[in-house]
């Protein structure tokens, strides 16, 4: 069975341990991979539909894995109990229902050691929510697969939580990420030079229109130019040995 890219670079982000809990797992392939792996001794394969379900039973069948994966119909972290899973891995879902997962099943969350995090959009909502509850962002790294770009993110709880806001004072590290930011990711990196590219053509475009609405887009469209800019350029200070705190 093979997998992704991006899958296996969630996988990658898991550490050794007793269990996982992968929630939405969709067709079970990473439950099934950190067994292979055997990163992981036991796994839960959770999503809140049946027919995902389904799929999954069928590849962990064709594994002979039904005796280390189990099955668990459950909305985000319904179904699993607190210290059930010394990792927890959501991958594949939008940034406000992760942090509504997150929220929704909070003891639990905070029970688990790891949270592996790859949020397919508003990841910048991820990011805070971490950070504001008390966790650490430990690990980043953006990968570019099938034409689309996606970030994967290991979280511990934080021993100094204060300090680790302290760092975080910058809205930027929110947007693109503290991590890949100080490592100058280069995935981030050429991410950043072409959606500056995008907005540029969308601003020269609104500069043709007409009315309010155009010009209050186009003001908007010009700070976020600003941004990916600033975020460019401390990434050439760090390629280059120079330091500038994100």
């Amino acid at each position: 069975m093979q997998i992704s890219e991006r899958l296996n670079l969630v996988a990658d982000f898991v550490p050794a341990c007793q269990t996982a809990a992968d929630i939405g797992t969709d067709h079970g392939y990473i439950p099934i991979e950190l067994i292979k792996r055997k990163t992981v001794q036991y796994a839960y394969a959770m999503d809140i539909n049946r027919g995902p379900l389904e799929r999954a039973k069928e590849h962990i069948e064709a594994e002979n894995m039904s005796d280390r994966i189990q099955i668990r119909q459950s909305d985000g972290l319904k179904e699993l109990k607190p210290g059930e899973a010394q990792t927890i891995i959501i991958a594949g879902m939008g940034g406000a229902l992760t942090v509504r997962i997150l929220e929704n099943g909070k003891e639990t969350a905070e029970q688990a050691q790891t949270l592996v995090l790859s949020p397919h959009s508003e990841i910048e909502l991820v990011r805070k929510y971490l950070i504001q509850n008390g966790y650490e962002i430990v690990r980043e790294k953006m990968i570019l697969d099938h034409e689309k770009y996606y970030t994967v993110m290991k979280a511990e709880k934080a021993e100094n939580p204060d300090e680790v806001r302290k760092r975080y004072q910058d809205e930027i590290c929110y947007l693109y990420g503290k991590k890949l930011i100080e490592e100058a990711d280069d995935t981030l990196y050429r991410y950043l030079k072409e959606k500056r590219e995008k907005f540029r053509n969308i601003s020269a475009h609104l500069e043709t229109q007409q009315g309010d609405g155009a010009s209050r887009r186009k003001a908007e469209v010009e700070r976020e130019i600003l941004e990916m800019e600033r975020a460019l350029s401390m990434m050439e200070r760090e390629k280059t040995g120079g330091k500038e705190d994100a």
